[in-house]
């Protein structure tokens, strides 16, 4: 074959892949999910002349392009494949993995994050200025790279200071360490959160400190062995499935809390949620700005106020036995001014319960 043909050839197999996917991408149409990343995927902006003019249309659609791409996911795994396999990358988009155990970097430690947790949450000490026997406490949840980020070489926040300057702005709240307790086989391989069946040391060092008494009688039960978590997605590298487990009792198997967003009742392992995209909704529902439980079997007169993120879902049931009531708050979805009208600080237990990765990114603070 001539070096002419072979040129021929070249440019009209390039154009059939250039223009074939031009016109695949403009007419295909637009997905709405993707159930992979577990998100919305931008749709085809609105057109008109003030955003022709200011420019609003070029941004979104540029963001449109690249959510709707066609075949989206098989270049995000290539992407992989040629960063990790020919680049030898550590990590890809911020995401490294270990022996099939993914985790994603955060760094730098945020200070002024740090202070605006710790001030949002000083707040809500004060509401309990007027309120008879009202105790606080604080505890904080390391992210899985406190265990993987230093064997993988990849950069990690610093620790000590992130829990010493967050609970020195909290002198009323008593802290509760927790990290001593926790290891890397306690978190999911391809999800930010802990274990419920691995938390129960968790459980009762928060129970035994705050004065409640809690039992170990729980059956651990399978939900699911196709759990993917958010990094299963993330990462476009298509791990393996892992097996999704919960703890319950008696008592929980026909319990419910009261869900002030939809003024109805809901289970405390919801398994419509938890068979959906993301299946650590499993526990009281997901995202839920305010519920209350009420133990009418308890024989305590105490209550439980847990300001928390994700990882409190799995974790308030197992508290659940030692309170006549346990409230669970979660100040991204609901402002903090909102709380004074809505619960009784009255002989209650308060417990902060937050995550690093939250405290780093407290933005979502209301």
């Amino acid at each position: 074959m001539s070096d002419k043909i072979k040129n021929y050839v070249t440019v009209i197999a390039a154009g059939i892949v250039i223009f074939g996917l031009f016109f695949w991408s403009l007419f295909k149409p637009a997905t709405q999910i993707s159930e992979s990343e577990r998100r919305g995927l931008k749709q085809f902006p609105e057109i008109s002349a003030e955003t022709l003019i200011n420019g609003k249309f070029m941004s979104s659609f540029e963001g449109y392009a690249t959510d709707q791409f066609p075949l989206r996911d098989q270049f995000r795994s290539l992407k992989v494949f040629v960063a990790k396999s020919i680049f030898r990358q550590k990590d890809v988009n911020g995401i490294y993995q270990k022996d099939g155990i993914f985790s994603k970097i955060e760094y730098p430690l945020n200070d002024s994050s740090i202070t605006n947790a710790a001030s949002k949450l000083s707040y809500l000490v004060t509401l309990g200025e007027n309120a008879n026997d009202v105790k606080y406490y604080v505890s904080i949840v390391p992210d899985k790279n406190y265990f993987l980020a230093d064997e993988c070489k990849v950069p990690k926040l610093d620790y000590d200071k992130l829990a010493n300057d967050f609970i020195s702005q909290l002198p009323n709240a008593f802290y509760i360490p927790i990290f001593d307790l926790l290891s890397l086989e306690d978190y999911y391989k391809t999800d930010t959160h802990w274990r419920q069946e691995c938390i129960l040391d968790v459980a009762d060092r928060l129970s035994e400190t705050m004065g409640a008494s809690i039992s170990h009688d729980f059956e651990t039960k399978l939900f699911r062995d196709n759990f993917y978590g958010v990094y299963a997605g993330q990462s476009a590298m298509n791990p393996d499935p892992e097996k999704l487990y919960y703890l319950t009792n008696s008592v929980l198997d026909n319990a419910t809390v009261f869900d002030y967003e939809t003024q109805s009742s809901i289970p405390v392992y919801d398994s419509k949620k938890g068979s959906g995209r993301d299946g650590y909704e499993l526990f009281l529902s997901g995202s839920k700005s305010l519920l209350k439980y009420e133990n009418s079997a308890s024989e305590s007169d105490r209550n439980l106020i847990i300001f928390r993120d994700s990882f409190g879902s799995s974790l308030a049931p197992l508290l659940f036995e030692g309170y006549k009531t346990v409230t669970i708050v979660d100040i991204r979805y609901i402002s903090r001014l909102q709380i004074k009208n809505l619960i009784d600080l009255n002989n209650s237990d308060v417990l902060f319960l937050y995550s690093t990765l939250v405290l780093n990114n407290s933005i979502t603070f209301k």
